[in-house]
């Protein structure tokens, strides 16, 4: 986990509201309200008491028990410490939820690097996906499929079931 030792280079603090987009270097701590959209290659903490409704893209991103709603891109780590909440989806190589934390979206772990070549893979060219996989009809055309009856499994290893046995009385 990520440590607070840094000189923190900007606070946003209780009572803040700000608006817009923030784009620093070094540390920044949002104790305050901020919507928006935020960009750094370094760190960013979110505090106790903290409302950000944004679009994050950052280094580190740690969430020191705050509310976060949005997205999240962090290129190193996110940290989520309780009683902190998070709602969005995140991408990060390295991820911490404390326990007692909130978090709410989908979350993918790789680096950058591994996302451009995942993401070049994936992605056949659109002309491509139309000769392979035809157009599906509108939904209000379209039949419902018959569903095929589901094989019969057998349990392994196989099961025997066995009557119960009438339990004697002692005398």
């Amino acid at each position: 986990m990520a440590t607070e030792t840094g000189e923190i280079n900007a606070l946003l603090g209780t009572g803040t509201d700000f608006n817009g987009k923030l784009s620093f270097e070094g540390t920044v701590r949002i104790d305050g309200r901020f919507q928006g959209e935020i960009l750094t290659n370094d760190v960013l903490i979110i505090g106790e008491g903290a409302e950000v409704r944004a679009e994050i893209e950052a280094g580190t991103l740690i969430v020191r028990g705050g509310v976060v709603v949005g997205n999240i891109r962090a290129r190193e780590s996110v940290e989520i410490h309780a009683p902190g909440r998070v709602l969005g989806d995140i991408v990060s190589p390295s991820l911490f939820i404390g326990k007692g934390v909130v978090f709410d979206g989908r979350c993918q772990m790789k680096a950058d690097d591994e996302e451009a070549a995942c993401e070049a893979a994936a992605a056949p060219a659109p002309q491509l996906l139309e000769a392979i996989v035809p157009p599906a009809p509108p939904k209000a055309l379209a039949a419902p499929a018959p569903q095929p009856a589901l094989p019969v499994q057998q349990a392994w290893p196989p099961v025997q079931i066995v009557p119960p046995v009438p339990v004697q009385k002692r005398r």
